[in-house]
């Protein structure tokens, strides 16, 4: 009988402890807008792990979670495009990374619903902040509106898909880059996509 309270007792114990640690480390979101469309649709529940940047920074193709930096309302979900010291550019569709050491190098980005219709051009990124933009290119408010998400502002990273339409381990995509065999220089700025952006709850 006390062997079995006992193992009553550590089980309960354990599954306590292994609640309180999930509450503690991972958000529950809900997206409420299509800018990262088709990766994460409206409706879409995801948990995002907040300990993903404490032993480590956020890497380019990361889905992640921040608040907003010039309002006060529900957090955003993007993906990370641009790093510290970069400058982001769109040309034709595609993303050129203008990286720190002067390489200038194009993007591989499958997940796209459709390629950005406008072209554009970037200043360069402050440090520990990110340039980041939505799946949906052509209906997502986001860095191209002239702001960058500091790295106190990050929350957390997407880390599972748990539907209604999509179940498993979130599409964070670890961006190939792709040589373009250009020099840095300078291209005419295009127009400025502006929508709203991608928000989530808890």
């Amino acid at each position: 009988m006390k062997s079995f309270l006992r193992d009553t007792l550590t089980t309960l114990l354990l599954a306590i402890v292994i609640y309180v640690g999930l509450r503690t480390t991972l958000k529950h979101s809900v997206v409420i807008s299509p800018s990262m469309e088709p990766t994460l649709m409206v409706g879409q529940h995801v948990l995002v792990s907040s300990l993903a940047y404490k032993f480590r920074e956020p890497q380019r193709g990361d889905i992640v979670v921040f608040h907003p930096v010039s309002s006060q309302g529900s957090d955003f979900i993007k993906r990370i495009i641009g790093l510290p010291g970069e400058s982001v550019e769109i040309r034709g569709g595609i993303v050129y990374i203008h990286e720190v050491d002067g390489q200038v190098s194009a993007l591989k980005e499958p997940y796209l619903k459709e390629a950005a219709a406008n072209n554009f051009k970037g200043k360069t990124i402050p440090p520990k902040e990110y340039f980041v933009m939505g799946d949906n290119r052509n209906n997502s408010g986001d860095s191209r509106d002239g702001w960058t998400v500091p790295r106190q502002n990050i929350t957390g990273k997407a880390w599972l898909d748990i539907g209604p339409s999509k179940w498993g381990l979130a599409p964070n995509y670890p961006l190939q880059k792709q040589i373009d065999g250009l020099t840095s220089q300078s291209f005419p700025m295009g127009r400025m996509i502006l929508a709203e952006g991608s928000r989530v709850n808890e």
